[in-house]
């Protein structure tokens, strides 16, 4: 649901901050105050194509931010989209945001970080639907006729079924495609991963191996200046370079003679303390170094083995990975390969037969789906078309078209096989005829306008329940209707805002009486610029708002206004639900 929308110097809005609500929201207001371009700009918040005519004049950047609260299962599925991107907000909520430069460069964000248009787009078509200019109508688009169809009708335990077969046939299949290999690719793949698994288990490799060999072959390699040198820093430390004695010596006389002073000076027996400890540390680092030299011992024969060990671990890893634990992985999936096709004859043959069974399982599934599919596909013709009947568009034929494809490798149904997905062997288009006499066409290729409007008001009216989109927005809906239909579509708008949030761009009264919360927008010169302000109509002001859009001035307006409000409010009080929208049992 949109909840918050600030746009700055976009077209004629400066600066303009916008909160809706649940439920039904109307904007209104005079022919070119705006009311076109706040659809603009969310239209460019959720992925259109940005030019830089957006900008407004005389500024360099424009800049529209919605906030929208994610409910349902619509909102657990964009975050877990999100997270896949990496693109987590705080919980509940959504910031999507688009800014223009001039010269028409277009940054688009999602929770505050720049992601590519198409992502803003996906994400954005899944939000809201605005209908009126053709664009962002998931109802026009084909492959979502399925999926609203099987909604409707309450499909989804079936659906999830065959989903659930037609993973486990391609796993079948891509198991097969592989085990039938050409027969010499296999041999010749075979004696491939011999070597490489006889190879790898001959090393006998161990992890760790490589830096433990490495710190020996430096020991050895050096091995007569290690024994050299440690053995002078053993003699400085013990026997020292002349007849003064060594280090240890030395230490050994300053402690007798601060023995002395303490005894004189109590307070130099920390003093005397610390060298005592520095001599204790002294002392077992010459032990420890004598003992050092008794392990170094110059070894030809042992350096040998251990370069030709570190050679062949060097000739293994760049063969087959980067470190020894890469090279025992790459083992291990060789050997797993080699076991699968050594018994490659017998796995086909088990696959076969397990493809052969799912597809007939698959067949079975489909063809119960399509059957009821085809049921409920008459009754939701059959309420589109009271819908419209309603909205006075009764010549108006709606169809669900569903038809089936052969394919010789497709799923087993009767004496036929047809090609199939996840959602069952039926391709669903949704086909209307505006006109008697006009020949039924896909709902993508009908007239713009009020018409295209009042017809997706009506499909929505029907699908309200099994459409997921959370917020709807209709802009020129009321174009070419008078006040007795605006009535009709008025109210089947509120009747959408029980499951939908609904933003409704009118001119008409008796469509803005039925708002749950009245928007009105206004132009006014501000420092001799144009710029467009909206605010929140309630009690008094409303009214007034109504009269004047009725076009009756005067107290005779108003008191039309008023009564117009008392008879919907009435109306809703009643609340008795049109079962026209309801699904099918």
């Amino acid at each position: 649901m949109l909840t918050e929308l600030r746009v700055r110097n976009f077209a004629i809005i400066d600066d303009l901050h916008l909160r809706f609500h649940p439920g039904f929201n109307v904007l209104t207001g005079e022919t070119g105050a705006g009311k076109s371009i706040i659809i603009d700009a969310i239209e460019l918040l959720l992925g259109t194509k940005a030019s830089q005519e957006m900008v407004r004049s005389g500024c360099d950047l424009a800049s529209i931010e919605g906030i929208f609260e994610l409910r349902g299962e619509i909102g657990r599925e964009i975050a877990t989209r999100l997270a896949e991107e990496g693109l987590e907000g705080d919980e509940g909520l959504l910031i999507l945001g688009r800014e223009v430069r001039r010269g028409g460069r277009s940054v688009a964000r999602i929770n505050g970080r720049a992601v590519g248009q198409a992502l803003l787009a996906e994400i954005g078509g899944r939000l809201v639907d605005i209908h009126g200019q053709g664009e962002h109508l998931s109802l026009l688009q084909v492959r979502e006729h399925i999926h609203l169809l099987d909604r409707y009708a309450g499909l989804e335990a079936p659906r999830a079924e065959l989903a659930r077969l037609v993973a486990r046939l391609r796993q079948v299949r891509s198991e097969l495609e592989t085990l039938r290999r050409d027969a010499r690719e296999i041999a010749r793949r075979i004696d491939l991963l011999n070597y490489q698994v006889e190879e790898i288990a001959a090393a006998a490799l161990e992890e760790g191996e490589d830096e433990r060999l490495e710190a020996e072959r430096r020991r050895l390699a050096h091995a007569e200046t290690l024994a050299a040198q440690s053995a002078a820093v053993h003699r400085l430390l013990v026997e020292g370079e002349d007849e003064r004695g060594g280090v240890l010596d030395a230490l050994g006389q300053a402690i007798a003679r601060l023995e002395r002073l303490v005894r004189l000076d109590p307070d130099l027996q920390p003093l005397l303390e610390q060298i005592e400890a520095a001599t204790e540390q002294l002392t077992e680092a010459g032990r420890s170094l004598a003992d050092y030299q008794e392990t170094i011992a110059f070894d030809p024969a042992r350096l040998a083995e251990v370069e030709e060990r570190l050679d062949l671990i060097f000739r293994l890893k760049r063969k087959y990975g980067d470190t020894i634990a890469e090279i025992l992985a790459f083992g291990e999936a060789a050997r797993a390969e080699l076991a699968t096709l050594s018994r490659s004859e017998t796995r086909t043959a088990e696959l076969e037969a397990e493809e052969e069974d799912l597809l007939y399982r698959i067949g079975e599934v489909a063809l119960r789906l399509s059957q009821a599919r085809q049921a409920a596909a008459v009754t939701l013709a059959a309420a589109v078309e009271q819908e419209l009947a309603d909205l006075r568009m009764a010549g108006t034929r709606f169809q669900v078209a569903i038809e089936q494809v052969e394919d010789p490798r497709g799923c087993y149904v009767g004496n036929r096989r047809l090609a199939f997905d996840a959602t069952g062997i039926d391709r669903v288009q949704f086909l209307v005829s505006a006109n008697p006499g006009e020949p039924l066409k896909p709902l993508a290729k009908v007239a713009s306008g009020g018409e295209t409007a009042r017809l997706m008001l009506a499909l929505k009216e029907v699908l309200s329940q099994a459409d997921p989109t959370p917020t709807l927005i209709f802009d020129e809906i009321d174009q070419g209707i008078g006040g007795r239909v605006a009535a009709i579509v008025g109210r089947k708008l509120a009747n959408l805002a029980a499951n939908h949030q609904v933003l409704c761009v009118t001119h008409l009264a008796q469509i803005a009486a039925y708002g749950d919360h009245h928007l009105v927008v206004l132009k006014t010169v501000e420092h001799e610029r144009t710029v467009t302000r909206m605010r929140l109509l309630e009690g008094e002001p409303r009214i007034q708002e109504l009269a004047a859009m009725l076009g009756t001035l005067g107290e005779s307006g108003r008191r039309s206004a008023a009564e117009l409000l008392a008879a919907v409010a009435q109306e809703k009080a009643a609340a008795i639900p049109e079962t026209t929208a309801r699904r099918p049992a």
